[in-house]
């Protein structure tokens, strides 16, 4: 049994429709339980982030996937100010040997993606986690990885509103993300 969380903010919506398609995903393998959790206003406080539910929550899974838009190139601040409040699990090593992945969200194909999909993986590392990418190639029938990621997961807003954007073909792609994670967490712990 495994325990899987995917922790993101969605400042319009479309992220939030991203992050549900990897956490189903991830939820679709036997044997993982699944947490999805939306970063809100409300657990920002003075620019800082606060709430020790969610902290503890992630102190007990075996994986994190991490969620943002791509906002100015990197990701939102409300993001950011999650992941400032993880210093004290970096002080006492609590993440170390997790798995992490992530996925991102903008208006263009590129939208400068890269810079928060990296942004996520020196989180990871910070943490001494162990990064999961993507190995589907974009050159396939259903649009699995269109835009050519193997970091994590773009995904394209557009100008659709959340109910339509990302499209299906983004959607699988984090799907995919979500269900590899999960069997790479089952794999992992029985090496670990």
């Amino acid at each position: 049994m495994s325990t899987i969380s995917v922790i993101y903010f969605s400042g319009t919506g479309h992220t939030q429709k991203e992050a549900e398609a990897v956490h189903q995903g991830a939820a679709a393998v036997v044997g993982t339980t699944t947490h999805l959790i939306g970063i809100n206003g409300d657990d920002i406080v003075k620019g800082r982030y606060k709430n020790d539910t969610v902290l503890a929550t992630l102190d007990a899974s075996d994986a994190v996937i991490f969620g943002s838009p791509t906002y100015m190139g990197g990701p939102a601040a409300q993001f950011k100010a999650f992941a400032d409040a993880t210093g004290e699990r970096w002080y006492r090593s609590a993440w170390r040997d997790k798995l992490a992945a992530g996925f991102t969200v903008s208006n263009g194909p590129s939208g400068d993606k890269l810079s928060t999909l990296q942004y996520f993986f020196t989180l990871a590392m910070q943490h001494g986690m162990i990064w999961v990418g993507m190995p589907e190639t974009p050159m396939n029938a259903q649009g699995i990885n269109r835009l050519s990621s193997y970091s994590g997961v773009m995904a394209q807003a557009g100008n659709e509103s959340p109910d339509v954007a990302p499209n299906a073909a983004d959607k699988l792609t984090g799907e995919l993300l979500g269900r590899r994670v999960a069997e790479a967490a089952q794999r992992w712990q029985i090496k670990a």
